[in-house]
């Protein structure tokens, strides 16, 4: 009985689940068919499973509760916890600093050109400001992003596109597609911290693989993949999160050779690739679209307000989560939304403003790596573009502790393990250079690491 209460708790058998037959029970356990019998009989007193008559003995659809995530897994110091990192950024009060939020300040993202769009929305007819999106999304922001995948080599024909409600839906909607209750999941370590919330959210088992500054270990990787057998890899291949690392073609090559061998799919999320400052190897061009999903979004370079993410994928895949996207959302992304981002995409100014933000970090970049290592804090690697450090902190310092410290100062840091799976990375955090140029940032970051 306990046995079965685990896996329903731990979502391993949810509703509707066909429980295994009393022998087949009976020889795993090592117990008598009887004693089996006597278990699904209370089980079934209690609500928990149901018994269909000819079929089995089947997982009850009241039997689980509410997926409360931060309960999910043993807790552990909130502190590096990919939700509660994510509350303090999202949820910050005005005038505290957040070096570790995942996104630019509002004055470097071109609000004039939003606004010159939003003005001319009211011009749009009717159906834009009333109805619910096109279920592939618009079809003129469609085409603009085929015209930019052309430009690396990758041929995406208009079946092969879906616009979604964001970035982080795509990847929802890919999981919800891809894997279900128990699966094997692969990320790098460190990672984007939400694919680990995500993740968790689909209750499957996450492993991962260190990540170098080329791309994922190639030993470990082959070796996970043929020991664990996951069934999707989820990464960040240009200025990867949080490192901002960079994968090398040669690396590439090896992991889509691995991935073909062990039948893994893999989700190559780009969104980064306008802070490159020249294109770098992608898994989706070299592989074709064939086992490799590319998802992106404009919430890095535009707007986190006007959301919109995409999924390039195999045509009978994309079929697939075009109704799963109707079934969880009823219709594709807000018209008005994909009005805004095609019209900002299109103009010419945003060719000079991703130029600008491009010179702009690399001077942010230099400028907060000095600053760092002046206090002790050391740059991993010096990455090609974008607006991450990830850095090392003086011998001693957990970065958990540095981070509860300075927040007592109303500064939002990102701690290490809050990337990690493998809670490998105490001696590191991730700093966002573009909000890190208040003068009071540098004092109080190396007062609470003196406190260590």
């Amino acid at each position: 009985m306990n046995a079965i209460r685990a896996k329903v708790a731990s979502r391993a058998l949810v509703a509707d689940d066909r429980l295994p037959s009393i022998r087949g029970l009976a020889a795993t356990m090592g117990v008598s068919p009887s004693t089996v019998v006597e278990a699904y009989d209370r089980l079934v007193a209690e609500g928990l499973i149901r018994a269909r008559p000819g079929s089995g003995f089947y997982v009850s659809s009241t039997a689980l509760p509410p997926l409360a995530l931060a309960k999910d897994q043993p807790q552990r110091d909130r502190a590096v916890d990919p939700f509660w990192v994510s509350r303090q950024s999202l949820d910050a009060e005005t005038g505290a600093l957040k070096p570790g939020c995942g996104w630019l300040p509002a004055e470097w993202m071109p609000t004039e050109a939003l606004r010159r769009a939003l003005r001319g929305l009211a011009r749009a007819d009717d159906a834009v400001l009333s109805d619910y999106g096109a279920t592939r999304g618009s079809l003129t922001l469609r085409r603009i992003l085929m015209a930019r995948f052309a430009d690396e080599g990758l041929e995406v024909p208009p079946e092969q596109l879906l616009l979604t409600a964001s970035g982080t839906q795509a990847i929802d909607l890919v999981c919800r597609f891809l894997l279900r209750p128990g699966d094997t999941v692969l990320v790098d370590d460190p990672c984007y911290f939400n694919f680990r919330a995500l993740l968790r959210a689909h209750q499957v088992r996450i492993v991962s693989v260190p990540y170098t500054a080329s791309g994922p270990d190639v030993a470990s990787f082959e070796a996970t993949l043929a020991a664990e057998r996951p069934r999707l890899y989820v990464t960040n291949s240009a200025l990867h999160n949080p490192t901002g690392a960079t994968l090398s073609p040669q690396t590439a090559h090896r992991v889509l050779n691995a991935a073909t061998a062990h039948d893994l799919t893999i989700v190559e999320d780009d969104i980064f690739a306008d802070f490159e400052p020249e294109p770098s190897a992608r898994l989706a061009a070299l592989d074709g679209l064939s086992r490799v999903i590319r998802i992106g979004s404009f919430s890095k370079t535009l707007s986190a307000s006007v959301r919109c993410g995409f999924i390039a994928a195999r045509a009978d895949w994309i079929e697939d989560l075009v109704d799963l996207q109707v079934a969880t959302g009823f219709g594709g992304p807000s018209a008005v939304a994909t009005e805004i981002i095609a019209g900002v995409l299109s103009s010419g100014f945003y060719r000079k403003h991703v130029e600008e933000l491009r010179r702009r970090l690399a001077r942010a970049r230099r400028d907060v790596g000095d600053k760092l290592q002046r206090i002790g804090v050391t740059p991993w690697l010096m990455p090609r573009g974008g607006f991450y450090l990830w850095c090392h902190l003086p011998d001693g310092c957990d970065s958990a502790d540095v981070a509860r410290l300075a927040l007592t100062d109303n500064v939002v840091l990102a701690p290490g393990n809050v990337f990690s799976a493998s809670q490998t990375a105490a001696a590191f955090m991730r700093f966002n250079v573009a909000q890190c140029r208040d003068p009071k940032l540098m004092p109080t970051l190396q007062r609470a690491i003196g406190r260590q």
